[in-house]
């Protein structure tokens, strides 16, 4: 049986044994929560973020003031060119349609980058910066915090010490979204806010009218421009767990189930079916992982729950030929049936601190465990679900990993690598 996952090494080229000066993209929401948890090991130098002026949940005003000694920027690609000897890594939390092009900019850099899921909006990106990160040989680690986290560290110990026996199925599932899908672009435009510089925001992206409430902040997410819909958002984490326990290669094909998507934004709620080839830890040749989202979520129907038993809102889920394992997405693992389990001991395993993870790797020389070689391919599988949502086909589309291209579709093929803006071109992308 196949499985090996796409090999990608990594070295680093230099230890660091002084402390880790960073610099940070995006100081609000997730990149206020980024540049804090990287900050309390490691020295913040700088700081940029488009908007200037608000403070929603951190921002750039609040990082001034929290970290005065730090110099703080509107523009990324300044703040890399004045601080380049100043710093050592950097954290990217921006939209997805700006993680590629910041990323690649500071693995070019010779710098470690910590950036948020998916660790791209398009497979190309995803192994254009996997790619580039083994040629710079720098510590990188993406933002899909649970891989640290108890829950699915412990669900791995379970599943991979055979406590269900070998897999025969797996699901993943969201609640998402949370924010609007399944819409149309709004007419007209709206004043930009001050301190807000929307072109830089649209970064690569086409320019568009600014229209208030709409993009920023937070609900770029459903747009195909910006984002990567629900699956991008939470596949990084919860078919992490299915991917890595599974040690599971490139997906063989995807196929889509859901509403047609309109002309910008995807649909509202999907089901999508992923199938690899099985590993030495599933029960045949074939692994078929479903991935659910919008309220969707898997029946018990072929699993060993009984039918009183509480499916989350968001969770990872395997059938095995001795039982069934569940993972609340954010909570610890439960298998069924319960009186067969019920005197297993749960395996002793730490939480770990993501960050840390990955600015230890500084001193170390050791893999992040959720480093650009493991988180690359991982991107890569959830992003061959997003095409196919954006395309709303129901036929499978048939996946060519080596060649980085859908066998059967060139509508899919067309959105494999990204469309950059005129002016925003990045070398070893799109």
């Amino acid at each position: 049986m196949g499985g090996t996952a796409l090999a990608f090494p990594f070295v680093v080229t230099a230890k660091n044994t002084t402390k880790v000066r960073i610099a940070a993209v995006g100081c609000g929401g997730k990149g206020w929560t980024d540049l804090n948890g990287a900050a309390r090991h490691a020295e913040l130098i700088a700081y940029c973020d488009v908007n200037v002026a608000a403070n929603r949940k951190g921002g750039y005003n609040l990082v001034k003031e929290k970290w005065p000694q730090a110099k703080g920027y509107s523009d990324w690609r300044e703040m890399f060119e004045k601080e380049e000897k100043n710093f050592d890594a950097v954290t990217v939390s921006t939209p997805d349609h700006m993680h590629a092009p910041v990323t690649m900019n500071a693995l070019q850099l010779g710098k470690g980058t910590y950036t948020q899921k998916p660790m791209t909006r398009t497979i190309q990106e995803a192994r254009a910066i996997t790619e580039a990160a083994a040629k710079a040989g720098v510590p990188t680690q993406m933002g899909n915090q649970h891989h640290s986290g108890l829950g699915y560290r412990t669900l791995f110990e379970m599943v991979r010490g055979g406590a269900i026996g070998k897999v025969v199925s797996a699901h993943a599932w969201s609640n998402r979204p949370v924010w609007p899908q399944g819409i149309d672009r709004p007419s007209g435009s709206d004043p930009i806010p001050a301190g807000f510089d929307w072109d830089k925001w649209l970064g690569v992206a086409p320019e568009r009218p600014f229209k208030l409430d709409t993009y920023h902040p937070f609900k770029w997410r459903g747009w195909f421009d910006f984002g990567a819909g629900a699956l991008g958002d939470m596949g990084c984490h919860i078919i992490d767990p299915v991917v890595w326990i599974l040690g599971l290669g490139p997906a063989k094909s995807v196929a889509y189930e859901g509403p047609s998507p309109k002309p910008e934004t995807f649909p509202t709620a999907e089901v999508l079916t992923y199938r690899f080839a099985g590993t030495e830890f599933t029960s045949g040749d074939e692994l078929i992982m479903k991935w659910y989202d919008g309220g969707q979520r898997p029946t018990k129907k072929g699993t060993h729950l009984p039918m009183d038993a509480e499916v989350p809102s968001q969770g990872a889920m395997f059938i095995g030929e001795e039982g069934t394992a569940l993972c609340p997405h954010g909570g610890m693992p439960r298998l069924w049936p319960t009186e067969k389990f019920s005197k297993l001991a749960r395996p002793k395993v730490e939480r770990l601190d993501h960050y840390k993870v990955w600015l230890d790797a500084f001193r170390t020389g050791e893999n992040p465990n959720s480093y650009f070689g493991y988180a690359g391919p991982l991107t890569e599988t959830v992003l061959m679900g997003v095409v196919a949502a954006r395309i709303g086909s129901k036929k499978k589309l048939i996946w060519d990993a080596k060649k980085l291209r859908f066998t059967n579709s060139e509508q899919a093929n067309s959105f494999v690598r990204p469309k950059y803006r005129n002016g925003w071109e990045i070398e070893g992308l799109g």
